[in-house]
């Protein structure tokens, strides 16, 4: 688990070339320990890159950077409130989808946090697969996604089992390949840098080779072959995931 200094997160952002918000990063605030741990464990094992903070004034910095594609809000922190973590969010006008995890059982702490621009609310003590439901669903409502189950050409992705197939053949992905066909699919048709998907599928306590990035493109390619789609590599940008003969 990592506990972030906010001001490396803040200075990341504004080295990084990312021309929009990581759709995969989440961001974790729970003083809680051993929750935080089991959060970041359960989060990370489902192929997400997880960030973790334990207080409110943190997380307040952490924010600013505007790097994170789901914020995961518990009420009680220390030093900052988490309402009010929230409430400062969404001045500076931060669409991001945020789900509130909380001790607090009373409707009227849920109507607060639901007024003040969170989009879930569940109470502790809660199912990890129940969280992990809310959380698909929460990144898929922010990608404008609706439907589970994404398609281009005979490529479909399922969002929640997080799996891909070709003409209804299963594709045998890594959690690495996984993660970079979902990220060029939710960007269908446009750009994205090396950069971005470093960014995108690993923590800020990983370092990362983007030859290793490039491998996981080729792979993909590859396995993708056929379906009617496919990674085009723009030198000096990035890669784009378009149709074939375009």
């Amino acid at each position: 688990m990592l506990v972030l200094n906010p001001y490396k997160i803040l200075n990341r952002a504004l080295q990084s070339m990312r021309g929009e918000n990581s759709a995969v990063r989440i961001l974790i605030t729970e003083d809680d320990r051993a929750l935080a741990e089991a959060l970041c464990f359960a989060l990370g094992q489902a192929g997400y890159a997880v960030d973790h903070v334990s207080n409110g004034a943190d997380a307040d910095e952490a924010l600013k950077a505007d790097v994170f594609g789901l914020l995961i809000l518990d009420l009680g922190l220390p030093k900052l409130d988490g309402l009010e973590v929230l409430k400062r969010m969404r001045r500076r006008n931060t669409v991001l989808p945020v789900l509130i995890l909380s001790g607090r059982e009373q409707s009227e702490e849920k109507v607060a946090g639901l007024d003040l621009g969170a989009d879930d609310y569940l109470v502790k003590p809660f199912s990890l697969n129940e969280l992990l439901a809310r959380v698909r669903a929460l990144l898929r409502r922010g990608r404008g996604v609706v439907a589970p189950v994404v398609t281009y050409g005979s490529l479909s992705y399922d969002t929640v089992g997080r799996t891909a197939a070709v003409e209804g053949r299963a594709l045998p992905l890594s959690l690495h390949e996984t993660g970079v066909l979902e990220v060029l699919l939710h960007r269908f048709g446009r750009v994205v840098s090396k950069e971005q998907l470093v960014e995108q599928l690993y923590s800020y306590d990983k370092e990362v080779s983007q030859n290793a990035i490039e491998v996981y493109v080729h792979r993909v390619r590859k396995k993708i072959n056929g379906a009617g789609v496919t990674v085009r590599t723009l030198y000096g940008r990035g890669y784009l995931l378009d149709y074939a003969g375009r």
